[in-house]
This record gives structure tokens, C-alpha cells and sequence, in this order.
């Protein structure tokens, strides 16, 4: 009797310490589902342009969600019927239940970087989650991220980093 329990306790403290393994190949995969519909999903882009046809003719399908850390950013100016939640935060229990299901939602930062964070798991959560491709500095005229952006690429024109490049056939590109 003493062996069964043994065996017992052995089986189930070893099925605990397998289920994070579990866990982690079953979120894999699912990112992975995602991640693999990027291209013919347009990669999860929407223009500025885009954007702001929807705006002016009174689209309803979608909601702006405005990812920049800063609510001081968010409140000097935003994209017109935005919501702010900083990036960091989109992904907690009270935000993802103001976020709604059956609508596009279109994420924004300075500079389109931050935005991407929360993109993908938001689809994995059954979001039609988008970003505004180059962020706010697409959207307003010297934004603080065009700014950022001019910033580096001024700096990158100055410098000689290596590239490597390889041949690649036509069907490739």
C-alpha cells in the first residue's frame, strides 16, 4: 500500500512539474498561428490615410487605441475618438474588457514601434487588433515621433554600419 502511494504522489508531482512545459508548447503553437497569417492578413497594417477616410465618413467599425506610455502625450493630442491605454497596460483584466471583440482595433504610438507589442497578443485573444503603420508620426505633421524618427535616421546617415548581403533569385523577393 505504501509503494502505491508513493507511486501515486510520485505521478502527480511529476505530471505538476510537466504541465509548464505543456503550457509553453501550447503558446507557442498558438503564437505561431498567428504570427503565420501576418502576410495575408496585410501584416495587422492600416495607413493613415486609410484611417482618416474612415473618420470622415463616420465608420463605425473600429475603435483607436492609443498605446503611448504618457497620458500627457495622449491628452497635447491624439487621433480623434481614441482611447489611451499605455502599451504596458492593454493586456490587463479592466483593459481588455473596455476593448471590444467585434470591432477593428487600430493601436497608435510615436513612432509605431510600441504599438506592435500588444498586437499579436491581442489576436491571439481573438482581437482584430491593427497598428497605424509609422504610428503617430504618420499621422500629424512633426509629431515627437516624427521628430524621433528623423533623429535616428539623421544619425544612421552619418554612420557606416556593416551589411552583409547575400544573392537572392527572383522568387524570393
Amino acid at each position: 500500500m505504501k509503494k502505491v502511494m508513493v507511486v501515486i504522489v510520485v505521478s502527480i508531482v511529476a505530471l505538476f512539474l510537466a504541465a509548464p512545459v505543456f503550457a509553453q508548447d501550447d503558446i507557442a503553437k498558438k503564437l505561431n498561428d498567428v504570427l503565420s497569417k501576418g502576410p495575408e492578413d496585410g501584416h495587422w497594417w492600416v495607413s493613415a490615410e486609410e484611417l482618416s477616410m474612415w473618420i470622415k465618413t463616420g465608420k463605425t467599425d473600429f475603435l483607436v487605441v492609443d498605446v503611448r506610455p504618457s497620458v500627457v502625450a495622449f491628452k497635447k493630442g491624439h487621433v480623434p475618438g481614441a482611447v489611451h491605454i499605455p502599451y504596458n497596460m492593454v493586456l490587463a483584466p479592466e483593459n481588455l474588457a473596455k476593448l471590444p471583440k467585434d470591432k477593428k482595433l487600430v493601436l497608435i504610438c510615436n513612432t509605431g514601434q510600441l504599438q506592435n507589442l500588444p498586437v499579436v497578443p491581442l489576436r491571439m485573444l481573438g482581437y482584430d487588433a491593427a497598428t497605424l503603420t509609422l504610428g503617430y508620426a504618420a499621422w500629424i505633421k512633426d509629431s515627437q515621433g516624427a521628430q524621433q524618427m528623423k533623429s535616428v535616421m539623421d544619425k544612421a546617415a552619418t554612420k557606416n554600419y556593416p551589411i552583409k548581403s547575400e544573392s537572392v533569385a527572383p522568387a524570393e523577393e
